[in-house]
């Protein structure tokens, strides 16, 4: 068996040990089961068709071993959903369950599990669990405020950042040559498309336009693109376009199994800013996943090359999705969220908004250069000059080598050397 990776998440977990149950949940393949093994005594594999036709004969039987007691992809019978819940309630005085699933079922289990299951959310890997070097700035720090000196170095070069957006951050596939991974990112896309969605309790008769939408988000990454537009990039050559109804299931269903995960928009209440845009920002599950989707290698990247429905380049959206990917990661961690700013017109954007839970927030620009220009800031200095001391710190997010705090008072980090 291959070493295990630790994983940010083990530490959320250990601090949850107690729960009577918790639920693990993300995209296929980012380390889910192995995770939860590690904390079980009774293993239940959905996803063994034997074990699972028995379980089926005689649910309740997958409330019963010694605990903790796993059932793993759990969507597969949504029904122990509910028979987990009861056990709960039954006797809620222990750690019994860990539950993992990659999707949310259709239909969804009869009662949502509130007060009774913790549901914790896995991602791929991120950049400070990849090992890439040893991380020196900490998100936890920054949410802290008090502009706190920043430091270290990484000079990993642009190939490195190119090579971890291809390389994917699910862990099985990060050791696998080049051509290897490859093939087996182009067979999980297949598994999505043509298993995956019939687990989730989807149905969709032209798998084909499933998979065009799933190109069509893959395009806009790291955009807010609208609505029509996506659905114009995955309807090529269609004269007669589908309505958004008749579309809306495609997303939904993209949804249920993680692939694609958006960044909402910051609407702060009581605050001095308006105008702000409601449209959130597209993001897939891991950017591995929007670049064989989009037939981009590292050489196209580099040479700016690519499909895009945004300005600009796809290396740098791509960029951004992976340090996005990060930053969900630490703020998790910190019992933070991650939201993005962006006023109507477009004049003010931000990339990345963290909040703490009493509305503070930390502002950081994602930028894919080696060095930061004062003219990349206005957006920062902007934002400080209208919520004041409820900015707690601002950060740009560099493919450079050195990670200080400017003049300004704006800490420039490389993307690799931030984590919780």
């Amino acid at each position: 068996m291959a070493e295990y990776i630790p994983r940010i998440v083990d530490t959320e977990l250990d601090l949850l040990a107690e729960a009577p149950a918790i639920s693990i949940e993300g995209p296929r393949a980012v380390g889910k089961t192995e995770t939860a093994l590690r904390r079980a005594n009774t293993v239940y594999r959905l996803d063994d068709d034997h074990q699972l036709d028995v379980l089926r004969a005689e649910p309740s039987q997958v409330t019963v071993g010694e605990p903790p007691v796993l059932i793993d992809e759990w969507q597969r019978m949504p029904g122990a959903w509910d028979l987990v819940r009861r056990a709960v309630d039954a006797d809620p005085s222990q750690s019994r369950f860990l539950l993992t699933g990659s999707a949310s079922p259709s239909p969804a289990p009869t009662h949502t599990g509130a007060g009774r299951i913790i549901t914790v959310r896995m991602r791929p890997m991120s950049l400070a669990e990849r090992r890439l070097c040893e991380p020196t700035a900490s998100l936890r720090d920054l949410l802290r405020g008090g502009r706190r000196p920043v430091s270290g170095e990484a000079d990993l070069g642009v190939g490195r950042y190119v090579e971890e957006i291809t390389r994917s951050g699910f862990p099985q596939l990060r050791s696998e040559s080049e051509i290897v991974r490859d093939r087996l990112l182009d067979g999980y896309i297949d598994r999505i498309v043509e298993h995956e969605i019939d687990h989730a309790g989807r149905r969709f008769h032209d798998r084909n336009r499933l998979r065009q939408w799933m190109a069509a988000y893959a395009a806009a990454s790291s955009t807010p693109t609208a609505y029509e537009k996506i659905r114009n990039a995955a309807t090529p050559g269609d004269d007669s376009k589908p309505a958004k109804t008749t579309t809306i299931p495609y997303r939904n269903a993209l949804e249920s199994l993680w692939m694609i995960e958006e960044v909402p928009a910051w609407l702060p209440t009581h605050s001095h800013l308006r105008n702000l845009a409601a449209a959130p920002v597209h993001q897939m599950a891991d950017p591995a996943i929007a670049a064989r989707l989009l037939d981009a290698t590292a050489d196209s990247l580099t040479g700016g090359r690519g499909r895009f429905l945004g300005d600009g380049p796809l290396l740098g959206a791509l960029f951004q999705s992976l340090v996005t990917l990060s930053v969900r990661v630490y703020a998790q961690a910190c019992d933070a969220k991650v939201f993005h700013l962006r006023t109507h017109g477009g004049e003010h954007e931000i990339d990345l908004i963290v909040q703490r839970r009493d509305g503070a927030v930390v502002a950081m620009e994602v930028k894919f250069a080696r060095t930061v220009q004062d003219r990349e800031l206005r957006h920062l200095h902007w934002l400080k000059k209208r919520i004041g001391e409820r900015l707690l710190d601002a950060a740009v997010l560099t493919t450079g080598p050195q990670a200080y705090r400017r003049s300004d008072g704006i800490a420039v980090i490389p993307a690799a050397l931030l984590t919780v």
